[in-house]
């Protein structure tokens, strides 16, 4: 009987949990998280402020759960699918296909990237956590373009600075962007941010350049 009880209980401590980064959830898609406040969690939720702390310290340790939870998601579609680091990001497919995958990835866990945006710019500056979040979020980035100067490509600064200045273009335009995830719209912005990289302000170089 007693082990009945205590299942009974993980189990609902399990339910009290999800139903909490449910609601969290929707009020950071509809509210934003700066204007969400734990006692609208939990009425959302249906659950006592109380039973909030029981599983989470403050907002930023749910965010962090959420963040958890969107990169397991990823981590299971990327199951048996390798990604190494030789990738030619002045190849445009290649290119588009990394701002594709970054921006789907956004769009479609929109309420928890837009979360993590607001607490990043809402924390002091003094701490550097902007900066090391857009490290942590454009590694990837920055392998291949370190890559890219191991073949001998010159790049027009460090990579590390280059992937996290992408990065920064991405997450801003996903908190600016309001149109729906899915639409034609997210096309053009993969297509535009792709030109934009590749050939930068000066344009894609002309057949009487290359000759020259």
């Amino acid at each position: 009987m007693p082990q009945a009880s205590t299942a009974s209980r993980k189990v609902r401590a399990a339910q009290t949990r999800a139903a909490l980064l449910d609601a969290a959830r929707g009020l950071f898609n509809d509210r934003g998280y700066l204007n969400t406040k734990i006692t609208d969690i939990t009425a959302a939720a249906g659950r006592s402020t109380g039973s909030f702390y029981e599983h989470f310290a403050g907002k930023d340790e749910l965010l962090q759960a959420l963040l958890a939870e969107m990169e397991d998601a990823i981590d299971e579609r990327m199951v048996g699918l390798e990604h190494p680091r030789d990738h030619d990001l002045t190849d445009r497919d290649q290119l588009r296909d990394h701002l594709g995958v970054a921006w789907t990835v956004m769009r479609q866990n929109r309420p928890v990237t837009l979360a993590l945006f607001q607490a990043m710019v809402a924390d002091d500056p003094g701490t550097g956590r902007a900066w090391r979040d857009l490290r942590e979020q454009t590694e990837t980035i920055r392998e291949h373009l370190e890559y890219l100067v191991e073949r001998g490509h010159q790049l027009p600064g460090d990579p590390e600075f280059i992937a996290a200045a992408i990065g920064a273009m991405l997450v801003t335009l996903n908190y600016a962007v309001l149109t729906p995830p899915g639409g034609e719209d997210d096309q053009r912005v993969i297509d535009t941010l792709t030109d934009l990289l590749l050939h930068g302000l000066a344009g894609p170089a002309s057949h009487s350049a290359d000759e020259a």
